[in-house]
């Protein structure tokens, strides 16, 4: 008996604790944000526009893809060089989004055929924010259709 007077007791206390934190929740009329929430490390996206050329992502695909078909996929596969590297557009959406650079390129695969590769180049892409970011798509190796139909995704 005494059991059920301290569960019954304990489940009086929790409703009575639920109703002040509720009624204490609605009884303060909303606030603009102070001076330091509203400056305080706030001040938006600072983009720069300042990407590295098509170039530079190359060897970051290359070695991206052989990781890639080789652990996900148990193919031999490799990119064994790029021929017509060249950017397809900059900044082309509005002056406040991200700055990409988006490029093509041919690549050579190691089973002798030539495959476009589409890629682009994302200021503050890289990990946790830091660094350029690459996202790229060979032409009929994407295997997932992350970027169907035929990378076009990938492209701008």
């Amino acid at each position: 008996m005494r059991d059920v007077r301290a569960l019954a007791g304990l489940v009086r206390f929790g409703v009575m604790a639920l109703a002040v934190m509720a009624f204490a929740g609605t009884a303060a009329p909303a606030q603009a944000a102070n001076f330091l929430e509203l400056n305080f490390y706030l001040s938006g996206p600072r983009y720069d526009g300042d990407l590295p050329p098509c170039e530079a992502a190359l060897s970051r695909i290359q070695s991206r893809f052989s990781h890639k078909e080789g652990k996900f996929w148990n193919s031999a596969l490799e990119i064994t060089g790029f021929d017509d590297v060249r950017e397809i557009a900059f900044r082309p959406w509005q002056s406040n989004s991200i700055p990409r650079r988006f490029c093509t390129a041919t690549a050579m695969i190691s089973d002798g055929k030539p495959r476009r590769v589409n890629f682009s180049l994302i200021e503050d892409g890289g990990l946790a924010g830091y660094g350029t970011g690459v996202e790229f798509c060979v032409v009929g190796l994407d295997r997932n259709w992350a970027y169907n139909p035929a990378c076009k995704a990938a492209g701008y």
